[in-house]
């Protein structure tokens, strides 16, 4: 696995988020390295004000912040990590963060910008963009070549502005946007649709995982969620909109409930979910985190979970296992952990190397889906 990135005489050290001995991810892509090449051949003037979006691990903040001043603006909570400790790695000039909720900032020179593969959260963007934005400002942005399809022009086109794309290198392409498209309706931050058979109703922000319509496993484990008489402490990890948050609090009056996800749009989600479904009168917390970083040991009574199983565009079962460790060193003795997951991914065989196999059981399943309770 390559840690240094080398290019035009400079050398940078990047690791993914969190440092893990055995990675064999690297923490750039090809389409990193076409952005740089690309904004190295037009020598800018220095000082320049770049926005860069959705940067994954910091290797195109560490590179532009050598000259430029960069706010780096990112959904992502692992993503700021990295490129936090990428930049004290490579003692880089400070770079300015800021999330998908805050507002765009002024005075901007130039924009670059990873796509992501959510087209609502790329829609948005879009529409952030052409608000503040200039005509004469670029926007230069890069995919895989066989992720940008038509349908990606057009919504750039729609939503921001004049669009061209580039040849092809290493598999990924450049796009080319200036915002100059005429005003367009405006985007609604809040996806909301009614969750079938269960006395709730959704709300999504445009990159909330599965933001159009309830995911399959999340649906069937909503109705496996415990339902207690006692005051207990119970932890949504992985929480997306927090439709298991929302359930749990419907169902348990007296818990103390923590909704943890990455996503900083999910995190505002879920405590949107909470509030207009259960309430704000029950104890809850919900927070933007690296699964359960820094979370007391031995205090949890349930942690409930349906882990993803893909970081940024590479797919990986690390952050399940991240997961899964993670819930045991929380959870107090008899706490449980409550696991959905698809057949294949084997969980099963990791919660009994972590767990003990005794202490692992089948709480239901179907022809796509296995539900795990784990028992510390």
């Amino acid at each position: 696995m390559k840690t240094e990135l080398t290019l035009h005489d400079r050398t940078l050290t990047l690791f993914r988020f969190p440092k893990r001995s055995n990675e064999t991810l690297q923490a750039w892509d090809a389409g990193d390295e076409y952005l740089i090449n690309h904004v190295e051949e037009l020598a800018l003037p220095e000082k320049q004000n770049i926005l860069l979006l959705n940067d994954n691990f910091g290797a195109l903040s560490c590179w532009f912040s050598h000259q430029h001043s960069v706010t780096m603006l990112s959904d992502s909570f692992i993503a700021q990590k990295a490129t936090l400790q990428n930049l004290q790695r490579n003692q880089c000039n400070k770079v300015d963060f800021a999330t998908s909720l805050d507002d765009l900032p002024q005075n901007i020179d130039l924009v670059l910008m990873q796509i992501p593969r959510n087209n609502r959260f790329l829609t948005w963007q879009l529409s952030q963009l052409r608000k503040v934005l200039p005509s004469n400002v670029p926007v230069i942005a890069v995919n895989k070549a066989k992720e940008i399809h038509s349908s990606t022009l057009k919504l750039f086109e729609k939503h921001l502005g004049e669009t061209s794309t580039s040849l092809a290198w290493k598999k990924h392409r450049l796009v080319f946007s200036f915002a100059n498209s005429a005003q367009t309706s405006e985007v609604e931050p809040f996806t909301t649709w009614p969750v079938d058979e269960h006395p709730i109703q959704l709300k999504n922000l445009p990159n909330v995982y599965s933001g159009e319509t309830l995911d399959q496993g999340a649906r069937f484990i909503l109705k496996h969620l415990p339902q207690r008489d006692d005051a207990f402490k119970a932890i949504d990890l992985g929480c997306g909109n927090g439709v298991l948050s929302v359930k749990l609090a419907q169902l348990n009056p007296l818990i103390a409930l923590t909704s943890v996800d990455e996503s900083h749009m999910a995190v505002a989600s879920a405590k949107q979910n909470i509030i207009d479904n259960v309430g704000d009168d029950i104890d809850f917390h919900c927070v933007a985190n690296n699964c359960l970083d820094g979370f007391p040991a031995n205090e949890t009574d349930m942690v409930v979970c349906n882990p993803p199983f893909h970081q940024q565009q590479a797919v990986t079962d690390h952050i399940a296992w991240q997961m899964f460790c993670d819930a045991k060193h929380v959870l107090s003795t008899g706490g449980q952990l409550l696991v959905i997951g698809n057949r294949h991914l084997g969980y099963d065989v990791k919660l009994a190397r972590l767990f003990g196999k005794s202490q692992v059981k089948v709480v239901d399943a179907n022809k796509k889906f296995v539900i795990l309770q784990a028992t510390k």
